[in-house]
């Protein structure tokens, strides 16, 4: 049984070369943990996905998105799980980073993201961002934190 999970926002902010890239390491139990990740979450009930996209930026850095583009779409299965997740890049804000409880955020250089710990799924798409390879959308599929099928749509 699939079971679907409200549908999720993932954001790679750019500035001067660099991804705002976030290591899970403070929750317990975080599927991610151990992973460097683009900021983002679940959208609330009756918000729309930019609103959810604001919204998680801004708690998870104190920074206030003002320019930022729509990039992909992935679509992760995770053992009995499917959660749609829009990938977004934004090149322009305003205010100052802030603490997240959920990680370490740190500008990383696009040139040294692909050594991060990523999940293999991230390692594709995010070749396309660093890229700039245009709109993609993607199936993931996982099983046991392993990905073992991937297919771009």
């Amino acid at each position: 049984m699939v079971i679907l999970l409200e549908c999720t926002t993932l954001c790679y902010i750019e500035q001067n070369e660099k991804f705002l890239m976030l290591y899970r390491n403070k929750k317990k139990k975080d599927i991610n943990h151990g992973k460097w990740i683009g900021v983002g979450g679940h959208k609330e009930q009756d918000e729309s996905i930019e609103e959810c996209l604001l919204r998680e930026v801004y708690e998870e850095t104190g920074l206030r998105l003002t320019n930022y583009t729509l990039c992909g779409k992935l679509h992760f299965y995770i053992d009995n799980i499917y959660e749609v997740s829009y990938v977004y890049k934004g090149n322009s804000f305003e205010g100052t980073l802030s603490a997240c409880d959920e990680g370490h955020l740190e500008w990383i250089p696009k040139e040294k993201i692909m050594d991060l710990e990523l999940w293999e799924g991230d390692y594709l798409f995010m070749n396309k961002l660093i890229n700039h390879e245009g709109y993609f959308e993607m199936k993931l599929v996982y099983k046991q934190n392993k990905l073992i099928e991937w297919q771009i749509l």
